[in-house]
């Protein structure tokens, strides 16, 4: 995968957020949404004043390679001032609906991350973090993982954190391969739902094959 011609993620918006007066900015994304197992993951990246140009190479997880994208955590680790990865698991999701299920673990990864952000740079147009529990202002960035810095290196961390853990969890649940789909409906894992039927780790509240669609 060749992401040469891509976009490099800056840190305009965040500066934007600073000339407003805030000290902190936090950049959000989330990895797992439109998976049909597994948890979805949320990644927080803080930035401040004196933050650093972004690491070389950051990227949206998507464009990069999963060589790439290893070899980038620990330098978004140690750039960020602070970071965090939150969860909801399957059963959360079922429970909670996939936009609660985001909040759930947004709220968190925010817990984890140590410091209260002024504003929280969230990516795409649909704002599904504000509201209780509180939560910081926030501000939307359509392709905010290709263009602002700290969103992009949340998406590195939330990707490469939600595909070891679906690596992991693949040996409990062989006939699905999550190991290569990482939860997503790739044709084999579609083939393996509508054979074996879902497993504990799967949304039943998702359309799978085999039990049909409770919504959502």
């Amino acid at each position: 995968m060749r992401v040469t011609s891509a976009p490099s993620p800056t840190l305009e918006l965040e500066r934007e957020a600073f000339a407003r007066g805030a000290a902190c900015v936090a950049g959000i994304d989330e990895v797992g949404r439109g998976a049909l197992a597994g948890p979805v993951m949320v990644g927080v990246v803080i930035v401040n004043l004196s933050t650093i140009e972004p690491p070389i190479g950051l990227r949206d997880s998507k464009l990069l390679t999963a060589k790439a994208r290893q070899n980038l955590v620990p330098m978004v680790e140690s750039w960020a001032v602070s970071h965090a990865i939150g969860a909801a698991s399957n059963v959360e999701i079922d429970k909670l609906g996939i936009i609660g299920a985001l909040k759930l673990a947004s709220h968190r990864a925010l817990v984890k991350v140590g410091l209260r952000p002024d504003i929280v740079i969230l990516d795409g147009k649909h704002d599904w973090l504000s509201g209780p529990p509180r939560m910081p202002k926030v501000m939307m960035q359509i392709k905010g993982d290709q263009h602002c810095a700290s969103i992009a290196a949340a998406s590195v961390l939330a990707k490469q954190y939600r595909d070891a853990h679906m690596t992991r969890l693949a040996p409990r649940y062989p006939q699905y391969a999550l190991e290569h789909n990482k939860g997503y409906g790739s044709a084999e894992h579609l083939a393996a739902l509508q054979e074996h039927g879902p497993a504990q780790c799967h949304r039943r509240s998702w359309n799978l094959p085999g039990i049909g669609s409770m919504g959502e």
